[in-house]
């Protein structure tokens, strides 16, 4: 169904990693409906993202902290977009509370997937398919393709990258490129059975400084002590956790000749800008949420209690994390490092 230049919008998920996928949701709207422009109501936090995103027109947040409920609230802030009569909403989260506000809002044609028995907030309404829809991404992207789509178009997302910031943060930051750098990711908002051990990401660092490469830790505050025992002692290693806006992380990340990163939002961030990704999974499963693009190197150990999707891990061993070694990862570094020169 075509609406000419009527606006449209998406609610969209609130981890930093849903938001980069969902950017593939947002490149199928626009093919789909070029010259409509495309509003995300989605946390504060991801806005950074949404900026870079040449999809959105405009982003929308709500005056709620993280998992608020207040129904009220959100009702009112549904009434106040009804001046901009959207004509169609996709409801990506598949919580109740998600798909109060384009039902406020007084949206025609509501869309989304069952979850929570949302009859009346939603109208048109999917029910979700886990064996063919095994991946968020595909989640995502199956709302936004006609209902009887089979065969979705999962393209890759694509964060604009811009060149002035990457120098003002460069100057900011007192960093240069003399050295190739490689970038380590070792956050997880989740939880510590996605974390690879910051000895193993320490080591790996001591080997990468060897070989002539500089190492740049990004990440948020939280991480700024995984940071700071990365780089203990080490030259040419930079903890800059807690040091960078978002927007300034996908500057920098966009310099990085390779990324080794835990299954994070970071993560999905540095498959979005175009390098290589070492992407490093524990609890969770590449087969779920894997880096959407084709420059990256899975480790998984598959083992038999995995994934179990924990935030702690509940054998009390993390083995499927501590059994991917330093060793194995540094010589996949190298090797991508040996193509990418030839």
């Amino acid at each position: 169904m075509q609406y000419a230049d009527a606006p449209l919008l998406v609610v969209g998920p609130a981890w930093v990693g849903d938001m980069v996928m969902a950017q593939s949701a947002f490149q199928h709207l626009k093919r789909t409906f070029a010259t409509a422009d495309l509003h995300v109501l989605a946390p504060a936090w991801t806005h950074p993202l949404l900026a870079r995103m040449p999809e959105v027109a405009r982003a929308w947040a709500l005056p709620l902290g993280h998992g608020d409920f207040a129904p009220y609230t959100r009702w009112r802030f549904g009434r106040q977009l009804r001046a901009y009569q959207f004509q169609q909403a996709w409801v990506l989260p598949r919580s109740w509370k998600a798909a109060l506000v384009p039902w406020a809002a007084g949206i025609p044609r509501r869309t989304g997937f069952l979850g929570e028995q949302r009859y009346g907030l939603l109208n048109d309404i999917r029910v979700l398919d886990k064996s063919r829809l095994d991946q968020t991404v595909k989640r995502f992207v199956s709302l936004v393709h006609p209902t009887k789509a089979q065969d979705l178009q999962i393209s890759q997302p694509q964060l604009t990258v811009h060149t002035d910031q990457q120098a003002q943060s460069l100057t900011r930051l007192q960093l240069n490129l003399e050295r190739p750098c490689l970038a380590l990711l070792p956050g997880a908002e989740y939880g510590p059975a996605k974390q690879w051990p910051s000895a193993y990401f320490h080591q790996v660092a001591q080997k990468a400084i060897a070989a002539g490469y500089q190492v740049w830790v990004l990440g948020s505050a939280k991480e700024a002590p995984l940071g700071q025992a990365i780089c203990a002692q080490l030259p040419h290693a930079y903890n800059l956790c807690g040091k960078t806006q978002l927007t300034e992380c996908i500057d920098l990340l966009a310099l990085c000749a390779q990324a080794i990163s835990n299954d994070s939002g970071l993560m999905h961030v540095a498959a979005a800008v175009g390098i290589f990704v070492h992407a490093i999974y524990g609890s969770s499963s590449p087969q779920y949420t894997p880096p959407l693009t084709d420059q990256a190197h899975i480790y998984w150990q598959g083992l038999s209690c995995s994934p179990c999707f924990k935030r702690q891990c509940p054998l009390g061993h993390t083995q499927c994390l501590h059994l991917i070694t330093p060793e194995q990862v540094w010589q996949q570094v190298q090797a991508v490092s040996s193509t990418l020169i030839t």
